[in-house]
């Protein structure tokens, strides 16, 4: 069996073959971010479909904002410092509060890399305390060095991996509560789903709920090593704050959340059914994946570059769960 070091490096191999405040690098010219206003203090911005790539200048996922009469709070970063310079730069248009403070979704290149321009304007930095490891890791080292390659110059020599200034410890109610300028937020402990740290947001006086990486709508999630298993368990409880709006980690925010989550929640039920299938009749993992009909998911964006990776990591999780080593 291959260890899960090995895994992890196995995925990032095949995701770089599928290919500011920035020391060195000038801001790209033109890249100005426009904000979505989702209610009246929050708002988001919306990255482009599909997975990084020089086209897009790695602005492919979400990040979003809110604004309260004692600062902003910033939920994600994107995926490069030059993001995140023209996310202070965005922000700056709608307010002239400071921003204070940065909720990472988790450690995942496309949501933190910009935390590097946020934290010098003075912001501090906030993550689940599992993300320590994830930072630490031979993973976050290797897919820095792919990101100096495939996002040159928005990721370069000069590019850092922020660690949290908080590392947040989250008590047996899995809720973490704060008040800034007369807002309350919720702190949602989701970990051990998509990641091992992941984190949601919930705005109490907006309805709004940052999902980070939980919640795809018009491309497929990236699944990789996740535990689809508690991830399907996290959707079935993420309605339970009664959000009005759903601003997921990638793609258009949701008013409608119950039936815009069903492609993640479908996607998933459907990776654990064909490969658990395979697994059960003792099929090598490429003769399985040849005889599955991904009809039904190809036309999504992000299809051709992360499907057979999310097969092949269903696949694993289903032989460990199949020895009871979930």
């Amino acid at each position: 069996m291959a260890t899960s070091k090995s895994i992890t490096l196995l995925f990032l191999g095949l995701l770089a073959w599928l290919g500011i405040h920035m020391s060195g690098v000038a801001a790209s010219p033109g890249l100005t971010l426009e904000p979505i206003q989702v209610s009246a203090r929050v708002y988001y911005f919306q990255g482009q479909a599909g997975m990084a790539s020089k086209q897009n200048r790695g602005f492919m996922s979400n990040a979003g904002f809110v604004v309260t009469n004692d600062g902003v709070v910033v939920f994600d970063a994107l995926a490069t410092p030059v993001l995140g310079d023209a996310m202070l730069s965005a922000i700056k248009r709608v307010t002239s509060q400071p921003v204070k403070r940065v909720i990472i979704s988790h450690y995942h290149a496309d949501h933190f890399y910009g935390a590097q321009a946020l934290k010098a304007q003075g912001a501090e930095v906030w993550a689940h305390e599992n993300g320590q490891s994830s930072l630490r890791s031979d993973a976050a080292t290797a897919r820095l060095e792919e990101r100096r390659a495939s996002l040159s110059p928005w990721v370069n020599a000069e590019t850092r991996l922020i660690a949290a200034d908080r590392w947040l410890h989250f008590p047996e109610t899995k809720q973490i509560t704060f008040d800034m300028g007369g807002v309350h937020f919720r702190l949602l402990d989701s970990s051990g789903a998509h990641t091992g740290e992941d984190i949601m947001l919930y705005v109490d006086g907006d309805r709004v709920l940052f999902a980070g990486d939980l919640f795809f709508t018009g491309r497929l999630p990236f699944v990789g090593e996740a535990n689809s298993k508690m991830w399907l368990e996290t959707l079935n409880r993420m309605l339970d704050v009664e959000p009005a709006v759903v601003v997921p980690g990638h793609g258009e925010a949701s008013r409608r959340p119950l039936d815009d989550m069903k492609l993640t929640r479908d996607y998933l039920d459907f990776l654990r059914q064909e490969m658990g299938k395979a697994v059960s009749e003792l099929l090598p993992f490429e003769e399985a994946y040849r005889k599955v009909d991904w009809s039904r998911f190809e036309k999504y964006p992000a299809f051709q570059q992360a499907n057979r990776i999310n097969a092949y990591g269903t696949y694993l999780l289903m032989e460990k769960e199949s020895f009871g080593k979930e």
